[in-house]
């Protein structure tokens, strides 16, 4: 049987192998993933989809307000009196045979090929200008929403690249950590057959040496996901690896996080023209306006038009042309109990969109508190996270010194680094919490969460945040 220690030793050699990066032309930056997610990310494409339904739907209205062309053509044969009379009266081949009352009474069949071109013009639709303006301020709410949703995809974006990056980071912090834990554990081993320390003091390392490994299997799953989601997130599920953060990727230094988003913990309150608000606002417009052209429709209707026609019994748009131009005016007070359906969908649709903007406002008011609470904690995490660092370093070292001189057992000596390696685990979590609570921030007061690209641009390498790791050869002792 494979012992323990060679097995999970093992495992963290095929973890480095999972982790190690790929060549730099398969990784990708911050700013690559973001503009990656401009493009692919699902989100973003449906959104511009719906913008350019928006824009092509705003352009139904100007049927009752540009004017229009259309062509006719068709041929009719009849033998009906007044058809073979109009048609022959058209072609202008009417002779005084065809006053004959036998003939008028049974004429036969003639044929008439009919070509037309007719230009209609309206004058006035009140409520076909009145629904352009609803389109329009519809489309408007629509690119809003667009926007909106870039946003937000962006700092969707920078969490999960920083995810990953942070899940490769635990990665490396456990893989140093199992293998200093192995090494323990063969020192205990060896000290037990030298008889210098118990049979249970080796078990309980492996023991320590066990639960590491497990956090690490757990952190390579992680990993994995973490880039799957960053993945699927750009658009491009099936090529995780493709966004795999950069080789020299990592969570930045907490210094340089601070002087980051310094900034950000000012109280604001959110920009005016925040995107998701606009969109509200635009869309109550938009209501408003299609309550109004719902009660248009009882206003007077004007409309002209003018018109060719030629009437052949050879071919069409032949013989002599005819031209007509007219006026119409309309005017319908009442059509049916179904413009009173719309005009009161309408009046609901214009209250829930009023209710909605009302709320977007709220949302938007809360969201900057909330993220500024948010934010703050965030950097006090940070703050005391590095705090920990420092004093669980210290307590490893004393207790490693302890180890050395004979003062402290193997097992207090794999206490001593699991706390040291817990902490430096808090703190990338801690670094990781304030990036994405800036994002969040940024976001929040109507501002680019993908301006957090800097952070990537002064990165250090990963294995500088793998915490410190004492190992001490016993086996001579």
């Amino acid at each position: 049987m494979i012992p323990a220690r060679i097995w999970t030793l093992g495992l963290a050699t095929a973890v480095l192998a999972t982790v190690t990066p790929r060549p730099a032309a398969a990784q990708r930056s911050l700013a690559e993933a973001l503009r990656d997610a401009e493009r692919g990310a699902y989100g973003n494409r449906m959104a511009a989809g719906a913008s350019r339904a928006a824009d092509a739907q705003s352009l139904a209205p100007l049927k009752g307000i540009l004017p229009s062309v259309r062509f006719e053509a068709g041929y009719v044969r009849t033998t009906d009196p007044i058809g073979t009379f109009g048609a022959t009266l058209r072609q202008r081949t009417i002779t005084q045979a065809d006053f004959a009352p036998d003939r008028l009474n049974y004429p036969s069949a003639v044929g008439n090929y009919q070509g037309g071109v007719v230009v209609e013009q309206p004058i006035f639709n009140a409520d076909a200008w009145a629904g352009r303006q609803a389109a329009t301020r519809a489309a408007d709410a629509s690119h809003a929403q667009e926007e909106w949703t870039r946003l937000s995809t962006r700092a969707d974006v920078v969490r999960a690249w920083y995810g990953a990056a942070l899940a490769t980071e635990r990665v490396t912090m456990l893989t140093s950590a199992a293998r200093a834990a192995h090494a323990h554990v063969t020192q205990a081993e060896a000290m037990v057959r030298q008889g210098l320390v118990t049979k249970s003091d080796a078990l309980l390392a492996a023991v320590r040496a066990g639960e590491i490994d497990a956090q690490l299997a757990e952190a390579v799953g992680g990993a994995s996901i973490a880039r799957r989601q960053l993945a699927t997130l750009v658009g491009a599920p099936d090529a995780a690896a493709d966004v795999t953060p950069a080789a020299q990727a990592a969570l930045p230094e907490p210094d340089r996080i601070r002087a980051v988003v310094a900034g950000d913990t000012a109280d604001a309150a959110p920009q005016q023209g925040r995107a998701d608000v606009r969109a509200a606002v635009r869309g109550l417009s938009a209501a408003r306006a299609d309550a109004q052209r719902t009660r248009s429709v009882y206003l007077p209707r004007l409309n002209s038009f003018a018109r060719y026609d030629w009437n052949s019994a050879d071919r069409l748009y032949a013989g002599d042309k005819n031209w007509t131009v007219g006026v119409m005016a309309s005017w319908s007070l009442f059509a049916g109990a179904s413009d009173v359906a719309e005009l009161r969908t309408a009046a609901g649709r214009e209250e829930s969109a009023r209710a909605a903007a009302d709320a977007a406002r709220a949302r938007a008011r809360l969201d900057a508190e909330e993220t500024r609470t948010t934010l703050a904690v965030a950097l006090t995490r940070l703050t005391i996270a590095e705090q920990a660092v420092r004093q669980s370093a210290e307590a490893h070292r004393i207790v490693a010194r302890k180890y050395e001189g004979g003062l402290a057992g193997v097992v207090e000596l794999l206490d001593a680094q699991a706390a040291e390696t817990q902490s430096a685990l808090g703190l990338a979590q801690a670094r990781y919490g304030a990036i994405a609570a800036a994002a969040d921030r940024r976001r929040a007061l109507g501002g680019d969460p993908g301006t957090l690209v800097v952070l990537d641009e002064t990165a250090a390498p990963v294995a500088s945040a793998a915490p410190s790791i004492t190992t001490t050869d016993h086996s001579s002792r």
